[in-house]
């Protein structure tokens, strides 16, 4: 019951946290002027007992996100809209969509641990047809949701629907860009080991230790190890995988000592130092407040201007691959997209499109955005399962 008690908790958290995030994002299209400090704040106050106390906690918030008389007049409203559920056609839409229904208010999210026990303990009340657990029988609902997870590889992340089947896709996605890690780690060193041994250097560095040759060199050029750059869109149109691409992504990171991630919508936001974080759930958690405002539009020929002009000259060297994950709708002109990408090949090594709508039968990039960014596109593949992402590494091993 301890154990219960403790993982419930932390689901709470992880909800707060989220409904956090949207808030902050609410009074920033409302003309709030909040930064990450005032952000890290008010994640501390939600771990205090003015949780559990509505009107403490608005008057917290309110003293801590109100700078201005303008700012006061209109905060009591919308954190009534948000969080209370009061006002809520009033209230400021969140990423261009209205509150969902069935968003929980503070209370009901604390509350939540003590009524959760009595569903776990009770279970949910049987419908007809359903097995009893103590037979050791699997429900039919069961049955299906591993009957899912066992073909996960082929199966499109769109079409995913049952939540246990997606926590395993995500779960599987960064395992497989750990393994292409380690592997590519492998085949790297077997390439510099391949160089012949230059006997005449090595002993000359080797007299500085007493004549012991603890560094072997090679002849020929040092190559530089591939660096990763990877680009994800968060837009909208890329809700159904942005979820497991994140996940890849934080694989990558976590594993390549030579790889950078930005994130991009209508802005780019460069995301390396929290994915960068080995737990995948405080990563997450760190990525939501970085990126406010995924989930709306997409302009990736400003997010590559952005990128080519404050960006590229640290983070791409003549071993670099940029990897673009976005399906290439985008809502600026074709012709800034074409240039940028133009711009961005002549530094690189690769550019490899990860586009998912590959995968979607009849589908062709007819999209002006598409069309103007192909030609500088070394690679176009899918990747809208898991096959498709592993398949990306033979390509990767041979640059």
């Amino acid at each position: 019951m301890n154990a219960l008690r403790l993982e419930t908790r932390e689901d709470v958290g992880a909800v707060l946290r989220a409904r956090l995030a949207g808030f902050v994002r609410s009074l920033r299209d409302s003309g709030f002027k909040v930064g990450l400090a005032e952000t890290s704040d008010a994640l501390h106050l939600l771990q205090t007992p003015f949780v559990h106390r509505q009107d403490r906690l608005k008057s917290s918030f309110r003293t801590l996100f109100c700078g201005r008389l303008s700012d006061w007049k209109k905060f009591d409203e919308l954190f009534d809209a948000y969080w209370v559920g009061r006002g809520v056609k009033s209230g400021v839409k969140i990423s261009g969509s209205s509150p969902r229904k069935g968003m929980k208010t503070i209370r009901e999210m604390v509350d939540v641990e003590g009524c959760r026990q009595d569903t776990i303990a009770g279970d949910v009340e049987r419908q007809p047809g359903e097995e009893d657990e103590e037979t050791g029988e699997t429900p039919s609902g069961r049955r299906e949701g591993a009957s899912v997870a066992e073909n996960l590889g082929q199966i499109d992340f769109r079409k995913i629907e049952d939540p246990e089947a997606l926590k395993q896709a995500h779960e599987l996605a960064e395992r497989l860009s750990r393994s292409m890690r380690v592997r590519l780690t492998r085949r790297d060193r077997q390439k510099r080991k391949a160089r012949r041994l230059d006997l005449r250097r090595t002993i000359r560095h080797s007299i500085a230790h007493g004549g012991t040759p603890l560094e072997l060199i090679r002849k020929g050029p040092r190559q530089q190890q591939l660096r990763l750059v990877v680009l994800l869109d968060a837009s909208g149109s890329m809700n159904n995988y942005t979820g497991v691409f994140t996940r890849f992504v934080h694989g990558i990171l976590d594993n390549f000592r030579e790889a950078e991630a930005f994130l991009f919508h209508t802005r780019l936001v460069h995301v390396s130092s929290a994915l960068s974080e080995r737990d995948a759930g405080r990563a997450l958690d760190r990525l939501g407040l970085m990126a406010q405002g995924v989930g709306g539009g997409t302009k990736i020929g400003e997010a590559l201007a952005d990128f080519n002009r404050w960006h590229a000259a640290r983070v791409i060297h003549s071993r670099t691959c940029v990897m673009i994950l976005s399906d290439g709708y985008d809502t600026g002109a074709p012709d800034v997209l074409g240039e940028e990408m133009a711009r961005l090949r002549r530094r690189c090594r690769r550019i490899v499109w990860l586009n998912p709508l590959i995968g979607w039968e009849g589908y062709e990039p007819s999209a002006g955005g598409m069309q103007a960014a192909l030609p500088h596109v070394d690679l176009f593949a899918p990747a809208h399962n898991l096959e498709s992402l592993a398949a990306l590494e033979p390509y990767l091993a041979g640059l």
